[in-house]
This record gives structure tokens, C-alpha cells and sequence, in this order.
């Protein structure tokens, strides 16, 4: 009994003793981690054309929030089961971070670019997002693309339910009831094209918060321009000439192809007008409607 109490801690003895045969690995892995931190904590200003550098310097709470995630995303040791097992760690060489695949376009209600950033610099808020651009064409970045930022809520865009997690959210500062600026336009048109090339985002995929949250949200207001978007190449845009749909089209389900949450039909018909026909924004599903339904949905 003796002999194999011994023959145990010998055993014991020569593994802790033996070369980490990962060791490779794992120092790739730490380099790349490494990199990746820098990428997520830089923030130095975006050269965007013909738009005016914005300097601010709020961003204590941040630093202090990003440490947060950085602790995570560091940890690598081993993590407890409920069935009683332990994980056991080994860092893969192959990844990076997760791109986004969306760009949903809001107006912030509110009244001044630093009421904005008063709101998203409030932790009781709960509220945030990527870029806020001023009524003079100003852009203020307040989180890195690969973060996580707070701008959605709940919604939907097809069937992903999760916005927040793979989306880019832009402010525009505008209370809802004015038209806007031909500056703050064309700072939104220069960013999006810096933000579809680098991410790779698809046309379909540049939408406003009520195209993903139907019942709750109108915004941006039916005076926003996504003519002159989809026009660029931000978003699609109906037929000039409308083909009229075919008899067996079902509108409803051309909605939910496009993107939209049908459960209130009404509610999803009205996000749908706000975006694509500004001039009727109401529930009614008339021709012209199904039409239009029909025109988006061949775009898809």
C-alpha cells in the first residue's frame, strides 16, 4: 500500500514538473489578445471627409467600464461545473473580434448635442450608442464599433432578436419634428460609407430604430431622407414606376421576409410607410402599400 502511495506522488511529482505542451499556443494567444485590446480601447479621433474634428474629454466612466470587460476577457483559468466537473483551459490561436452586421439610425429626441451626451454619459440612463451627429454636421464617437452599446432595446430584424449584440447605433441630434440639416446629412453619408466598407455591412442592413422596434418606436421622423440614402448606396428604395404585385403575394409574409416583426401588423405596415412611404404614415394595407411591400421585398 505504501509502495503505491508512493508510486502516486512520484506520478503527481512528474507531471506538475512536465513542459506545458500549449505553451506555444497560449503566447499566441496573449499576443493576439493583446492586439485586439488595443483595438477596443483606442480612441483616437476617425478622419471622416469634410467633417469637423470634435474633441471631449468625458470619458472617465468609460475607461473605468472598459477595464471591466478587459478583466474578462482576460481570464483564462479554470471555471467550476454544476455536474462537478472543472473547464480546463487552452487558448485557440484562431480569432478575432465580432464585426457588425447592422447600422440602425435614430433621432435622440432631445434638444442640444450635449443633452445627448449628458444622457449617455449618465450611468442611470442605460441608454448609449456609437456616434452622435450634431445639427452642424458635428460626429462624437462615444464607444469603440466592436462594443456593445445600449441604443436598441428590445426588437428585431428578421431573426435576430438581439440588436444590440451585432449593430452599429448612430444618433442624430433632432427632436423628431424638424428636418434635417443638410450638414448633419451629409457627416451621416460620410460615416456610413467608412462604416459599409470596413465592416462589410449589406445595403438591406442600414434601417431605423421603428423598422426593428414597431410598436414602440418613430424614429427617425417621416422627414428623414432615405431617398437620398438609398440613393448613395445606404439602404434600398421603392420603384419609381411601381410593378403591381402579383395576386397570390402575400404582403404580410413580405414584410417578415424583408425584416419587420409582424405580430401587430398594424404597427409593423406604419414603421413601414415611416421608412418607405413618408407621405402616408397610417395601418391601412391599400394597393399602393402592397405595391411598395412588393418593390422592397424584390430587393431583398
Amino acid at each position: 500500500m505504501r509502495k503505491i502511495f508512493y508510486y502516486l506522488i512520484f506520478a503527481v511529482a512528474i507531471t506538475s514538473c512536465a513542459p506545458n505542451r500549449f505553451k506555444k499556443s497560449e503566447k499566441i494567444y496573449d499576443t493576439k489578445l493583446k492586439t485586439l485590446k488595443k483595438t477596443i480601447s483606442n480612441k483616437d479621433s476617425q478622419p471622416l471627409p469634410e467633417i469637423p474634428h470634435v474633441s471631449m474629454n468625458i470619458d472617465t466612466l468609460y475607461t473605468k467600464q472598459l477595464h471591466t470587460y478587459k478583466d474578462t476577457i482576460f481570464k483564462m483559468g479554470s471555471t467550476p461545473l454544476e455536474n462537478g466537473i472543472n473547464t480546463e483551459w487552452v487558448g485557440t490561436v484562431n480569432f478575432n473580434l465580432r464585426k457588425p452586421n447592422l447600422i440602425v439610425i435614430h433621432h435622440t429626441a432631445q434638444d442640444s448635442l450635449l443633452q445627448t451626451i449628458k444622457t449617455f454619459t449618465t450611468i442611470e440612463t442605460q441608454v448609449s450608442s456609437h456616434y452622435v451627429i450634431s445639427d452642424d454636421g458635428k460626429v462624437v464617437q462615444m464607444l469603440n464599433d466592436y462594443l456593445r452599446a445600449w441604443h436598441a432595446g428590445n426588437g428585431s430584424w428578421g431573426k435576430n432578436t438581439d440588436i444590440n449584440s451585432n449593430s452599429i447605433g448612430i444618433e442624430l441630434d433632432n427632436n423628431g419634428l424638424e428636418v434635417f440639416s443638410e450638414l448633419q446629412i451629409n457627416s451621416l453619408l460620410a460615416l456610413l460609407t467608412k462604416l459599409k466598407k470596413e465592416y462589410n455591412i449589406p445595403t438591406q442592413n442600414i434601417i431605423g430604430h421603428a423598422d426593428i422596434a414597431p410598436t414602440r418606436k418613430k424614429d427617425p421622423s417621416a422627414l428623414f431622407p432615405w431617398k437620398i440614402l438609398a440613393e448613395k448606396g445606404f439602404g434600398v428604395w421603392p420603384d419609381e414606376f411601381l410593378e403591381t404585385a402579383p395576386i397570390d403575394f402575400n404582403a404580410e409574409q413580405g414584410l417578415r421576409i424583408i425584416g419587420y416583426d409582424t405580430k401587430n401588423l398594424t404597427a409593423a405596415i406604419m414603421a413601414f410607410k415611416l421608412h418607405f412611404i413618408q407621405n402616408e404614415v397610417n395601418g391601412l394595407l391599400d394597393e399602393k402599400t402592397i405595391n411598395t411591400i412588393y418593390s422592397i421585398y424584390k430587393k431583398q
